[in-house]
This record gives C-alpha cells, structure tokens and sequence, in this order.
C-alpha cells in the first residue's frame, strides 16, 4: 500500500501523484520536474486515466481502514482522549491487568468479563466496514 503524506497546514493526509506514478511503473528512477515526470528506467509512463484511477483505488482502501486507525490512534470523546492514553483501546499493561484480575476471581475468562467487555465495546463504537 502507498503510504500518505502528511500536509502539517491542512492537518490532512493526501497521496502524491509521484507516489502513484511510482508504484504504477514498478519503481525505477523517476524525475518530477515540474509537473512531467521523466522515467529514466525505460518504464512505461501510466495514462493519466490510469493514474486516476490507482488514486481513487488508493484512497479508497486508505478510507476503508479508517476503522482500524480510529481504534489504535481514538477520536474525539473517546477513552483514549479521557484517560490520555493515545488508544481507545486500554494499554497492554492495563488488558493483562483486567485479565489476570477476571482469572483469579472466576478461574476462568467470560463474555461478561472486564477485559471482553472493554474490547467489544471498541470493537462496536468502530466497526470494520461491511
């Protein structure tokens, strides 16, 4: 997958139409003066339909993984934000924690345990898209 840039301005990510055209040839060494690209490895240069197309491709699959980036990295109003932890989900310090405390109380791990608990609740605030 292509990597986004970070615009520190707009807050934003974006991918560059370098990076598509240097994932469309294969790699190889590429120039951008301007906005022409000069392929110096006999690649074949993408159409501009082609490059298009990998970029809404591209940004498709960055946007259908937004699921995943909002568990790790939180959102607004979330756990991770009211406890400063950078994570909606618990540290690994803290789900050991509520795991060792589920086994030692019930000798066994449950659905309606902590450590279960907390975790179905992320997983349902942030589902994987369909």
């Amino acid at each position: 997958m292509i990597k986004p840039r970070f615009n520190p301005d707009t807050q934003t990510y974006y991918f560059a139409k370098f990076d598509i055209v240097h994932s469309l040839v294969g790699g190889g060494a590429i120039t951008l003066t301007g906005d022409d690209f000069i392929f110096h490895d006999g690649q074949t240069p993408p159409t501009e339909e082609e490059i298009s197309a990998e970029m809404a491709r591209t940004q498709a699959e960055w946007d259908n993984l937004q699921y995943q980036r909002n568990r790790v990295s939180g959102v607004s109003g979330s756990y991770a934000v009211s406890q400063g932890t950078g994570s909606i989900y618990p540290s690994t310090g803290e789900q050991f924690d509520m795991l060792y405390h589920e086994l030692e109380t019930s000798g066994s791990l449950t659905t309606s345990g902590s450590w279960f608990k907390v975790i179905t609740s992320v997983k349902d605030a942030n589902p994987k898209p369909e």
